[in-house]
């Protein structure tokens, strides 16, 4: 199954019911990885940089680090991710992600 199949049957758990919002949310993710070129690993890396970079949603980052751990990225990788940001997107959103990904895999094991 391609990640973007798994991050769709991720947001579709997450906001059940909403099929408007759902849809919308889909066609973003519709066939992202393919066209990036981009193996597993590299992309849901890349996400999670993204997802630092633009300051978002600990719900986001569940969806992705869920992926990131079904194809093996570690916490070191992603740790990695967090400390080659910093430069460029400075501590204060680095420190907000790292936070946000904490809370994330925290919900996630709870749920």
């Amino acid at each position: 199954m391609s990640v973007d199949a798994v991050v769709t049957e991720l947001l579709q758990a997450l906001v059940p019911g909403e099929a408007p919002l759902l849809e919308s949310l889909v066609q973003l993710q519709a066939d992202t990885q393919e066209q990036s070129g981009l193996d597993d690993r590299t992309y849901l890396l890349v996400r999670i940089a993204a997802l630092v970079a633009v300051d978002a949603s600990a719900a986001s980052y569940l969806v992705t680090l869920a992926v990131a751990d079904e194809v093996g990225i570690t916490a070191d990788e992603v740790r990695g991710v967090l400390i080659a940001l910093g430069p460029v997107v400075g501590s204060a959103r680095v420190l907000s992600g790292a936070e946000k990904a904490m809370t994330a895999i925290a919900s996630a094991r709870r749920g």
